[in-house]
C-alpha cells in the first residue's frame, strides 16, 4: 500500500518544510538549483517558495509547476509536486532541460485553509494583461444577484441557509438559464470587495511575483511547459485538463495529442485574470518564438453535474459569510468548515489515493509528449 499520508500534509508549515526538503534530490540533478522564499502580504512567514535551475548544457526546455494558487487547493498541488520529485525526476534530462516549482502561490489562503488571498482576491481572476480588457459590464450579472452573492449577517441556522441558498440558486438557474451564475462566476467580479469571485482592483503580491516568474521563463528558453495544479472542478476522482483558448488548438486537437479523459477549453471572454490566459497573451504579444504549454490541472471532488455545481456554490457563498460574519452555532461553523475542505482538500482516502494516480497519468501523457520524460 502507498504511503498516503507523507505526501498529503496537515498544515502550511509541514507542507512547505517538505517541499523545501526537495531541494536535495533536486540538486543531485541541477546543482545550481537554489531555492527562493518571497515574502507575501502583511502576515509574518508567509512565504513563496520556489525550487528553481536552469539546464546545465543548453535552456531548450523548462518544466514549471505551480500549486497553491487557490490556497487551501496547494495541499493536493504539493503533494503532487513530492510524488514527481520522488518518482519521475530521473526521467528529465538536466543537461538541456531546466526546472521551476513553486509551492504556495497564495501561501496565506493555504495557511488558512481558504481559497483567496488575505485581501479576499481570487488570484486566478487577478492577472490581467491590461487593465482595460476588463469590460465595463462585467460585474452586471454579479450586480443583479448580489443579494445572492454578498455575504449578509451571521450564519444563523445552517439548515435553513442551506435550503435557502439552494432555493434561489435553483430559481435563478431557471431564470437566468443559469447563465447570470455561471458567468459571474467565471467572469469574476471587480466591484465588491466581500463577495465572492472578486478580481481585485489591483494586482495582488503574488500575480506581480509570478508575472516576473512568466517573462523569465518565457525569455531564457525556447519551450516552457507548464502544469498549474488544482482540486474541486471536474468528475470526482479524475483529472481535468483545462487549456484557455488562447492555445489556438481545438479541443479536437488537444485530445488527439494529449488523450485524457477530460479536456475543456476556456474562452479569455469568458474568464477574466486567468493565469494561463496571461502567460498565453504575454508569450503571444511579448516572446512569439518561445513555444508555450500551459493548462490548469484540476482534481474533482463533488463531481460535474447541476447537483454538484449547486452544492460548490452553496458552500463557497457559506465559507465567505462565515468568513466575514461567523456563526452563531459552533456545530454551524464546524459544518460550513468541513464542507468547504471536502470540496478543496477531502481528508477521504479514495480521493487522495486517485488524486495520485490520475497525476501520474497527467506526467506521462502531458510531459512525455512534450518531451520533457524520456
Amino acid at each position: 500500500m502507498m504511503e498516503i499520508e507523507k505526501y498529503f500534509q496537515p498544515s502550511y508549515e509541514e507542507s512547505r518544510k517538505t517541499f523545501q526538503g526537495h531541494l536535495e534530490k533536486i540538486k543531485r540533478k541541477w546543482p545550481k538549483a537554489e531555492l527562493t522564499s518571497e515574502n507575501i502580504g502583511k502576515e509574518k512567514d508567509n512565504t513563496i517558495d520556489m525550487i528553481s535551475s536552469e539546464a546545465i548544457s543548453s535552456n531548450e526546455q523548462v518544466l514549471f509547476f505551480t500549486t497553491g494558487e487557490h490556497g487551501i487547493e496547494g495541499y493536493a498541488g504539493a503533494a503532487v509536486t513530492h510524488l514527481f520529485v520522488d518518482d519521475y525526476l530521473n526521467g528529465i534530462d538536466p543537461q538541456t532541460t531546466g526546472i521551476c516549482l513553486i509551492h504556495a502561490l497564495n501561501p496565506w489562503g493555504m495557511r488558512n485553509f481558504r481559497r483567496v488571498t488575505e485581501n479576499n482576491i481570487d488570484l486566478n481572476r487577478n492577472y490581467l494583461y491590461d487593465l482595460g480588457s476588463v469590460p465595463e459590464d462585467v460585474n452586471k450579472n454579479f450586480a443583479k444577484a448580489k443579494d445572492l452573492f454578498l455575504p449578509n449577517g451571521k450564519v444563523e441556522n445552517i439548515k435553513k441557509e442551506k435550503t435557502d441558498l439552494y432555493s434561489h440558486l435553483t430559481k435563478a438557474s431557471i431564470k437566468e438559464g443559469y447563465s447570470g451564475i455561471s458567468e459571474a462566476k467565471g467572469m469574476g467580479q471587480f466591484e465588491f470587495e466581500r463577495g465572492v469571485y472578486f478580481g481585485g482592483k489591483e494586482p495582488e503580491e503574488s500575480a506581480h511575483f509570478l508575472k516576473s516568474v512568466q517573462r523569465r521563463l518565457l525569455s531564457t528558453y525556447r519551450r516552457v511547459i507548464h502544469m498549474d495544479w488544482h482540486t474541486a472542478l471536474g468528475p470526482s476522482n479524475e483529472i481535468t485538463m483545462m487549456v484557455s483558448e488562447t492555445d489556438s488548438r481545438k479541443e479536437e486537437e488537444l485530445k488527439s495529442l494529449y488523450p485524457l479523459k477530460n479536456i475543456q477549453t476556456f474562452t479569455p471572454d469568458k474568464v477574466k485574470g486567468d493565469f494561463t490566459n496571461h502567460f498565453h497573451k504575454l508569450k503571444k504579444e511579448e516572446y512569439p518564438d518561445t513555444y508555450l504549454f500551459s493548462a490548469l490541472f484540476e482534481f474533482g471532488t463533488f463531481g460535474d453535474d447541476k447537483e454538484a455545481e449547486l452544492r460548490e456554490f452553496t458552500t463557497i457563498l457559506l465559507e465567505n459569510q462565515l468568513y466575514w460574519y461567523g456563526a452563531e452555532k459552533e456545530e454551524d461553523r464546524q459544518w460550513v468548515m468541513d464542507e468547504f475542505q471536502k470540496m478543496f482538500y477531502p481528508k477521504d482516502r479514495e480521493w487522495r489515493e486517485s488524486v495520485l494516480k490520475e497525476a501520474r497519468l497527467g506526467f506521462e501523457v502531458v510531459l512525455g509528449r512534450e518531451g520533457i520524460l524520456k
